[in-house]
């Protein structure tokens, strides 16, 4: 997997790579998810990109959120 440095970069990984439409819900999903340490998938993220990479993507979800409306 290609590092993704920039919300360019991450944005193109999702909607394209991934083919996942940067939808309202999709993205408060993943926030709601992001932000709940408790939670499996969450602690793997961390697991595996760390702690300052899971907010640096949060981050980019609330910017793409924000782009929504």
């Amino acid at each position: 997997m290609r590092p993704l440095d920039t919300y360019e970069d991450w944005k193109e990984c999702i909607t394209v790579d991934c083919g996942i439409p940067l939808t309202k819900a999709f993205v408060q999903r993943r926030l709601k998810e992001l932000a709940n340490p408790r939670l499996h998938h969450t602690q793997r993220f961390v697991e595996v990109w760390g702690d300052a990479h899971r907010q640096q993507v949060m981050a980019w979800f609330e910017r793409a959120e924000r782009e929504l409306g």
